[in-house]
Formats: C-alpha cells, sequence, structure tokens
C-alpha cells in the first residue's frame, strides 16, 4: 500500500442500483401530466444529470413556468415504482470489496434527499461506505464538478488518488473537470464508445463484470 490511501466514489443510480429507467418512465408520465410530452429518448439521454438542468433541457423556455410542477409530479411517479428498485447483481460485494482492500468508499450521487434515502436502503451497505454526498450537498449538480469536489473533501484525498465509478455521460465531464480518472459500466444504457468519447479511462458491462476483474482494474491503483 501506499502511504496514502485512495478513494473509490460510486455513483448509485444506474451504476449500484437498478434505477434509471424507472426515473425515465417517471419523468415521462410527469411531462405528459403538465402538458408538455418529451420523448422518453430524450429523457433518458438526460439521466445522470441533476433535475434542474434536465428541466431547463427538456422543457426550455418552458422550464420556469411548469418545471416544479414536473418535478413533483416525477417524485410522486418514483416514489410509487420505488419497490422495483433493486441492487445490480454484484454491486454490493462490488462496494465491499473495495472497501475490504483499504480504500475509502464515497456514495456520490445527485439524487435529491428523498430518493437518496431510498437508494441507501436498497443498497444496504452502511458499513462499508465511509461518506455519503447527495444532490442536497451542492448547489450544482453534475455534469458540473461539485459533488465531486465535495465527495473528494469528505474522503480527505487528492483527485489523484480518488476514481469515480459511474454510468454516463455527465459522470464523466464532471470527473473531468474536478481531475478525477472515471471508470464506467454500461447498466445506465450508454454505448462503451460514448463513454470512452466523453473521457471514461475503461469501460465495464456491469458491477459484477468489474468485481470479477478488481485486481487487474485501475481501481486497484488507489489501494496498491
Amino acid at each position: 500500500m501506499t502511504d496514502m490511501t485512495g478513494a473509490v466514489l460510486f455513483d448509485i443510480d444506474g451504476t449500484l442500483v437498478d434505477s434509471n429507467y424507472l426515473h425515465v418512465i417517471a419523468w415521462l408520465r410527469a411531462f405528459h401530466e403538465v402538458n408538455h410530452p418529451v420523448d422518453a429518448w430524450r429523457i433518458h439521454r438526460g439521466m445522470g444529470m441533476g433535475s434542474s438542468q434536465l428541466l431547463a433541457d427538456l422543457l426550455g423556455e418552458e422550464a420556469d413556468r411548469i418545471g416544479s410542477q414536473a418535478k413533483q409530479r416525477h417524485s410522486e411517479h418514483y416514489l410509487r415504482a420505488a419497490p422495483l428498485l433493486r441492487a445490480f447483481d454484484g454491486a454490493r460485494e462490488l462496494v465491499t470489496a473495495v472497501a475490504q482492500r483499504g480504500a475509502r468508499v464515497v456514495l456520490a450521487s445527485s439524487a435529491a434527499p428523498d430518493e437518496l434515502e431510498r437508494l441507501r436502503s436498497v443498497l444496504e451497505l452502511e458499513d462499508a461506505v465511509a461518506e455519503i454526498t447527495g444532490g442536497g450537498d451542492v448547489e450544482a449538480a453534475k455534469p458540473a464538478p461539485d459533488l465531486i469536489g465535495v465527495a473528494l473533501q469528505r474522503a480527505g484525498v487528492p483527485a489523484d488518488r480518488a476514481i469515480f465509478v459511474g454510468d454516463t455521460v455527465w459522470d464523466v465531464q464532471a470527473c473531468s473537470k474536478a481531475g478525477v480518472r472515471c471508470v464506467c459500466v454500461l447498466s445506465g444504457g450508454i454505448s462503451a464508445e460514448e463513454l470512452i468519447e466523453a473521457g471514461a479511462v475503461a469501460v465495464y458491462e456491469d458491477c459484477q463484470t468489474l468485481l470479477r476483474e478488481l485486481d487487474a482494474s485501475l481501481l486497484a491503483s488507489v489501494w496498491s
């Protein structure tokens, strides 16, 4: 081990928990109910960014008028779909394995406080996690680097001793701005080619694949 223990920062939605498509359906219904239908594929492309940015991108000038109403409708639909949330195969084992190797584990999500609590209850990983950050801890969510910066502060490590594990181009962009390497999984529904083009340093099919190759992966650089 090096003199300074490193950290692995994990996104949750779409990375550790199968939630992205529940969000898509919740937003799809929300936009329909505020009389501003949005194509599902466009909603999916916005997964991983903060809700304010997503609303601005998808509603344009209408965001100020109906954005808060759409956000509330999304929360209601997402809450009703919450029983369908599940940790991806290998997700818990991956986080636990990283913690056992001596790295500090930080869950770094853009989720609102109430959504973050549901995700934490799904993961059941409190013993393996050193710190947790959420959308309520920053003014600007991903793709801004603020969340990554807070996660680094709480982990007590510099950017070059951390790796972020995510699933969207917004994760990669936020990491690039913060100077943190980003490893991605495909479970968020974004192609490997697009993630690599955005700047991901490695892409794995899913958590289970990353777990199987953990000690040969770039994550090992923060504890070896």
